[in-house]
Order: C-alpha cells, then structure tokens, then sequence
C-alpha cells in the first residue's frame, strides 16, 4: 500500500528535489502548494497523478482555475483550504516553503499528518515553541530533512544527551572562503550566487557566502535538539561530505557523511532504504581521504559575531534576524545595496536599542511574530546605510 504524502512549496528547489528523488517509489502524493508558480506546479500535479493543488496568489488563482478544472485538478488559493482536503491524517507531510511565510502553514498541517518533515529553517528558528506545542497536541512526529539537522538527529536520537560533549556543524565556507575581503565588498550578486557544492535557492545561496545560513543552522540545532550554546560549535569543511560530527565524553567521535544532494536526507526521512549504488566505497574514496577541517576566521565572516549575544531564552530576537536578513539580501539581488552593506547593516542594527527591548520578551502566537515583522520591516526601511568599504 502506498504512503500517503503532501508537499507543501513543490516548486522551490527542495521541493523539486523531493519530487524527482520519491519517482518510482511507494509513495501517493496528496497536495502540491505553491505561492505563485501554478505553471510549473501545474505539470508536476499533471506527471504525479496529484488531485488538490492550493496556490496563494490569488491572479494565479484565478488566470489558472480554469485549465485545473479541465485536467480534473482542484485549485485551492490559501493554505487555510487544508482542513477541508484532508479528512484524516497522512502518512507524511515535507514543508519546503522558505521563508517566515513556512511558519503558518507548519502549524496548519501538522494535525493532519502522522510525521511532519521540515526543510524550512524559518519556521523552527522563530516558531519551534509554537511548532512544539502542536506536535505535542496532535501526537505528530517531527524530523529535520537540512542535510546537518538530519545528520545529528539520525547520530543522537537513541543518544543519551548528557554524553554529549560537542555537536559540529559543518560549513561549506561558500564561494569567497579563499577571497580576500577586500575583493568582495562589492561583489555582485551572480558571483555571490556560485556555491561551491550544492545546488540552492537564491536567497539561501547569498546567506550561504556569509555564513549566516550556517548562524540560522545554529540557532536550529539549539532549538531542535534542546542544546546549550556551549555544546554547539562550527566548522568550515570545504568539501560538504560531512555534515555533523558528535564528540562524546567517553573520547568518541561519530560523524555522518553523505554526497551533495538533497534526495538523500529527504529518502532516509521517509525510510526510503532501497537506493542501492555500484562501487560506492571507490566512488566516495576521494571524499573520504580528503576531510580537510577548518576553524572559521571571523574577520572573514563578520556576522559569526552574532553568536555571541544569542538569547538563552525563547524571545522576538529570531524573528528579527530573520526578517533583517531577509529584507538585505533581497534588496542586495535586486542590486539595492552592495554586498557589504548586508553584513554591516545587519550587525549595527541587531544590537541597536530599539530592538534590544524585545529580547527578553516572547511571542504567544503566530500574530504577535507577524506583527514584529512588521515593526522590524519599518525600522529598516528608515534605518538603512549604504556602506563603500
């Protein structure tokens, strides 16, 4: 019998990957989403036999309702159209909607799925509190599918916790690891977005060069696996092989290691163990005696400095990083700003005064979160220097 999933953001890259690694396998695909790109969401509903697709823009909605109708597919706009598709829960749901706009439809869907499978960072980094409580609710199992969240799940989950001494989160370094700083103050947008390794989205592409992809993956790891600071630390690996190394207190070391590809994180989530390769130990010998390690300089990486002044304590803090964040780096690809002014504009206003204040007070619900976006979106816009050097 076929396991029953829906994949929530189909048309972002994890999405994508999730679609072409289950070809083939024992899985019925129940719901596609997509913000706005129904054409292609349109042809993966079409070659994966889906029946309900939900898109939340609502011209998409209405400039393709029609053609849904004929293929005998039903278009929903908004993801608040979940309770009525499913009237019992599925074997699985995968979000890989990115960005805060994840968080909602997270919450949403968790009571109508038995596992729920998270790729985006967003929604653990400002909500896991909020994620937590409805887990706990609806009885719903959770599992990490970003390559180093699955990688310290799969190593720790059976672990007693206590024996662990250090948890390593491994970074690529991205494309300037070997650039002088000076050489990148300016560096545009289609050089920032060549990663070395992996194959992402634009905007985790950009947040991958400055590490603040891997300060997201931090405070994750802090959340997920309910982690002091002092037990987390990061590595720069060029290669991407390893993803997460665990020191033990006993003089173990574990560490888990795989190809650069995402549809082997999302295969071993859904217990998809068939994937069998030829010559695999000679295929991988290159990566194995090659595990170059390397402390990260953080004059090099200047927003490692946010590490530092990370709250103990669950509070508006992350949804301000995040929304920060998410506004530079959007205006740096439309050409905005330049690339140094992500970095100096994200570091003076995170400790600035105006929003020190909420550091120590926690959001109740998803309401307060998207009023703080907006509070924070505001502050920006009147806030915003163009830095030269």
């Amino acid at each position: 019998m076929k396991k029953s999933l829906a994949l929530l953001g189909s048309t972002g890259s994890v999405g994508s990957s999730t679609l072409k690694a289950i070809e083939n396998q024992n899985f019925k695909i129940m719901l596609l989403t997509t913000k706005k790109n129904l054409k292609k969401c349109l042809q993966q509903a079409i070659m994966h036999n889906v029946r309900d697709v939900i898109v939340e823009d609502k011209n998409q909605f209405d400039k393709y309702q029609n053609l849904f109708n004929a293929k005998k597919i039903r278009l929903h706009l908004g993801l608040k159209n979940i309770k009525k598709i499913f009237k019992k829960k599925i074997n699985y749901c995968i979000n890989s909607i990115s960005g805060i706009e994840g968080l909602e439809p997270t919450l949403n869907i968790i009571p109508y799925t038995e596992k729920i499978l998270i790729a985006n960072k967003e929604s653990i980094i400002c909500g896991w509190h909020l994620i937590q409580k409805k887990l706990k609710i609806n009885k719903t199992k959770f599992i990490p599918i970003d390559s180093e969240h699955f990688s310290i799940w799969k190593l720790i989950h059976n672990d007693n916790y206590s024996n662990i001494n250090k948890i390593i989160l491994t970074a690529s370094g991205g494309p300037f690891l070997y650039k002088l700083k000076k050489k990148i103050i300016n560096v545009e947008p289609e050089i920032a977005l060549k990663h070395p390794n992996w194959k992402m989205g634009k905007k985790i592409s950009i947040d991958s060069s400055n590490m603040m992809n891997k300060i997201f993956e931090y405070i994750e790891a802090i959340k997920i696996f309910n982690l002091k600071k002092k037990k987390i630390s990061i590595l720069i690996h060029p290669s991407s092989f390893v993803h997460a190394i665990i020191f033990y207190n006993g003089g173990l070391i574990k560490f888990l290691a795989h190809e650069t590809n995402m549809k082997i994180p999302i295969l071993n989530a859904l217990d998809v163990l068939n994937l069998k390769e030829k010559n695999i130990i000679s295929k991988n010998l290159t990566n194995l005696n090659n595990l170059k390690f390397i402390a990260p300089n953080k004059k090099k990486f200047p927003l490692l400095e946010i590490l530092s002044f990370i709250p103990n304590k669950v509070s508006y803090f992350e949804t301000i990083l995040i929304t920060l964040n998410d506004i530079l780096v959007k205006k740096y690809l439309n050409k905005q700003i330049n690339y140094i002014s992500i970095q100096k504009n994200l570091l003076g206003l995170i400790k600035s005064p105006y929003f020190n204040k909420f550091y120590k007070l926690k959001p109740k619900n998803i309401y307060d979160i998207k009023k703080m976006i907006n509070k924070t979106e505001i502050y920006l816009e009147k806030k915003i220097k163009l830095y030269d050097n």
